[in-house]
């Protein structure tokens, strides 16, 4: 196994990796819409926080030598479900037109009062 960091993705907020290689998968920490130079989320809206996550998500995948080509699964974590489909339109441009697997849940509360909070694991053969 081997840990991943990158230095273009906000800081950890706690005691864990940006990812963990294990054989060909990848598993990333959930990504929040932190931005990576002031370590604070700076977006008020839930498309701008999503497109905050995504960047922070595509920063990690490239640390590790994967693209979001290679995104198999995706979870994601909403404070409200009402963005859902905000949230929906901005994934769907990222991976346009790959299409990985994808839960999505309402939670109560995020870490930092974050809107959406993505969790992703790729494989590469």
């Amino acid at each position: 196994m081997k840990t991943i960091f990158s230095d273009k993705a906000p800081a950890a907020i706690g005691p864990y990796a940006h990812a963990v290689e294990a054989g060909n998968f990848l598993f990333l920490s959930g990504q929040l819409p932190v931005n990576p130079a002031t370590g604070k989320i700076e977006a008020e809206d839930i498309e701008a926080q999503a497109k905050q996550v995504f960047a922070n998500i595509e920063a990690v995948l490239h640390e590790a030598g994967y693209t979001k080509d290679d995104v198999v699964k995706s979870t994601v974590f909403l404070s409200d479900m009402a963005n859902f489909g905000k949230v929906n339109e901005v994934y769907a441009s990222f991976y346009d037109p790959h299409k990985p697997a994808r839960s999505a849940f309402a939670v109560k509360e995020l870490p930092m009062k974050a809107m959406v909070e993505i969790e992703t694991i790729a494989y590469k053969e």
